[in-house]
């Protein structure tokens, strides 16, 4: 199976959790210059961006450490183009859906996990 595939299980698992505790699509996969948000949706009032992160296994550290201040940054840029493109003027936060498959699946949903930078 290659990355890409791997990639879009892991946000299909993703997306069914959350959907599972109360919170609905708005849109997958938004796409700009600045960069890519993997899934974002509505939770209650909160427009949540969230970024979907897999690891196999945890021998290297959990999957959501790999988020770094650069991606942060990355990911706040794009939720405001986001944001402005549509005329958005909502409470907003970043969640991040950490995945890992081995020795058993294990999902981790961390809300309000950082700030905007």
């Amino acid at each position: 199976m290659s990355s890409r595939e791997t990639g879009g299980r892991a946000e299909q698992y993703a997306l069914d959790y959350l959907k599972s505790h109360g919170l609905k699509l708005v849109t997958r996969n938004f796409l700009c210059r600045m960069g890519e948000i993997d899934l974002i949706m509505m939770h209650n009032q909160h427009l949540v961006f969230v970024e979907v992160r897999y690891r196999k296994n945890s021998r290297y550290g959990p999957p959501a450490a790999t988020i770094s201040r650069t991606k942060q940054s990355r990911l706040t840029r794009t939720a405001n183009f986001y944001l402005q493109q549509h005329g958005l003027d909502k409470p907003c936060r970043f969640d991040v859906v950490a995945i890992v498959a081995q020795p058993e699946v294990k999902i981790e949903w961390i809300q309000n996990a950082f700030d905007a930078a």
